[in-house]
This record gives C-alpha cells, structure tokens and sequence, in this order.
C-alpha cells in the first residue's frame, strides 16, 4: 500500500532559488496548477519520515503555459531502500495523482547518483535540442513528408532498425537542389529552455556536446549559434549542388552515440558517472543508460522506461532543476507566495 499525505501543512515556506541544492536526494514535482497546501503536505511527510535539507521552486514558461516546478533536497530513512528513493518516487505518485487530470511531471535523482565535480552535457537534437525533426521538414521539399514522418516515429519508437530506415528516408531526398539545406536550417528553433540549460553548463566553464542521427549541414550552423563544445552527426552526400538520396562517411547509429559519449567524457577527464545525457527516443537509449544521469525529454517509451529522469513538460531548463543545478532559467518564488 503506498503512503499517504498527510491532510494538513505544518507551516512550510518555499525558499528563493539562489544557488545549487545541498547534498541529498533530489525529488521535483512540476505541473500547471501546483497548489502550496499540497507543497507543503509533501514536504511536511518527507521531514516526517526524514530530513530536508531544502526546498524550493520556480516557474517555467513552455509552449503550453507556465508551469510551477518544486525541488527538495533531502534523505529519508524510514524506507525499503537505503535513500528513500522508492518512497519519495511513491510520494510523488500519490501528490500527481491528487493533481490529476493535471500533466504533471515528477523525478528523483538519489544522493549517491549526483554527479560532483564537472559535468559533461550531450543532447541528442531532432524534437529534443530542436523543436522539429530535420528529416521530416526535407523530406516536404521532396513531397514525401508524410511517408517519412511515419517511418520516422516508427524508428523513434524502436520498431525499425535505425540504419536501414534512415537510408530508407534520405532515398526520398535524392534530385533536391542543396539550397533546401539553407531554407531548412532557417526553419529551425531550439527548444524552450535550450539556451538557458546550455548556459548552465557554459558559465561554469563544462561542456556541452551534441550528437544527432540527422545531418551535419543543419546541426553545424546551430552548434556555432549555440556555442557548443563540438557535434557529430551524419553527413547528406552532395553531387553538382544536388542531393544525391545518400550519406557520405559514418553513420550516426544508437552504437556511435554511445561511443561519442565515451570519447568525449574521457577528452575531458570527466567520469561517465558525471555525464548527463538527454534524448528523446529508442536510437538514444544506448547513451541514456551508459551516463551517469540518462534523460528523456518528452521522449517515447522506449526511452523513459531506460531513463533516471524522465521530463514531460517541454522546458529543458527542467533537466538542470531536476539534477539541483541553480540555472537562471528559472523565476525564484518568493518566500511565502505558494500557499
């Protein structure tokens, strides 16, 4: 039988976001409509059967609206595990569940999993650091969007090998004038919250690699915009200022991302259990489950069910709360105003 919570608040405040959470768990519950009694009923049980160290929250504004988001960092002892994850995950259940019909978003990061030290950002692109799918938009130019969006979410999904469907797709691209590669890259937006969790990392001097199964000549002009680290991603052969419906080089495969994880974090000396990696699909699931903290972002099942944090609300500024990162993404609450 899951816990329950309790009726009544003992009296908590929200704290102003300011810096990075203490040492402890981190739990985070996100949704539109996030009452304070409900807030402080949490945080009252977590102090019940533990101790927090801090709480706090903030607002997110994503395509939907504004979200409010709460952080605690804390341990709790009275458990079956030894931090309190699989109470406060049950916790959470039952607050979203009180929330319901409410999207609501809600993660645990457990103490011993908190990267220290520097930490390595990779991100995969399409529908995760971008709001679209790069191929699909092409693939309109040729008159097949469509036929490729299918075969597209069907990849996505883990039902088709990701090497065959992705020479499948690019076939339709073949005889389209190379200029689709500058009007598709004008056509672009980085998701919501992408600069802000980018900066992140980038003011503290860590970071941030992007990794794509799409096509360097879009994710190239990005990466610049972006100041990232550095990229791969697979190359469209280009013949007499045409598309020729092939790659040219290697192909970035689920195995390749992976690897570029392992290569990168060992660049930098940075230990694979410090490397956050965020995707949104069954192609990422290999680096997902080989870094330290593994990310789906508004992702497919095929990837949640592999992930340490799963976010459902389109804000990546959210990944950084959720790990007890500060990130000027967010909007402090003042003291007192959740009620």
């Amino acid at each position: 039988m899951r816990p329950t919570l309790p009726n009544r608040s003992r009296g908590y405040r929200l704290r102003r976001a300011m810096t990075d959470l203490p040492s402890g768990t981190i739990a985070m519950l996100a949704a539109e409509d996030l009452d304070g009694p409900l807030t402080r009923s949490l945080t009252a049980e977590f102090d019940r059967r533990g101790r927090v160290h801090h709480t706090e929250s903030a607002e997110f504004t994503t395509p939907s609206g504004t979200i409010r988001a709460v952080r605690w960092s804390l341990e709790l002892g009275d458990s079956d595990d030894t931090f309190g994850t699989q109470l406060i995950s049950s916790l959470l259940d039952d607050a979203a569940a009180q929330l319901a019909p409410a999207h609501v978003t809600t993660t645990v990061l457990p103490a011993r999993q908190r990267p220290t030290g520097e930490m390595l950002l990779i991100m995969d692109v399409d529908s995760t650091l971008i709001d679209q799918e790069v191929i699909d938009l092409l693939a309109g130019f040729a008159g097949a969007a469509e036929e490729v969006a299918e075969v597209t979410e069907r990849a996505m999904r883990g039902e088709l090998d990701f090497t065959q469907s992705l020479h499948a797709r690019v076939a339709t691209l073949a005889g389209l004038d190379d200029t689709v590669l500058h009007e598709t890259s004008a056509a672009l937006t980085a998701t919501t919250g992408a600069t802000d969790l980018i900066s992140t990392w980038q003011r503290r001097g860590w970071p941030v690699y992007a990794v794509s199964g799409g096509f360097r000549q879009l994710l190239e002009p990005l990466a610049e915009q972006l100041g990232l680290t550095g990229f791969d991603a697979n190359t469209l052969q280009v013949r007499d200022g045409r598309l020729t419906g092939r790659t040219a080089g290697h192909i970035v495969d689920p195995h390749t991302k992976r690897q570029r994880l392992l290569e990168w974090s060992k660049h930098h000396a940075t230990p694979v259990q410090n490397v956050v990696a965020v995707g949104d699909g069954a192609n990422d699931a290999d680096m997902v489950k080989e870094a330290g903290v593994g990310v789906a972002f508004c992702a497919k099942p095929a990837l949640a069910e592999h992930a340490d944090l799963v976010i459902t609300h389109r804000h990546m500024g959210l990944i950084a709360y959720a790990i007890g990162l500060a990130t000027e993404a967010t909007k402090p609450t003042p003291p007192g105003r959740v009620e």
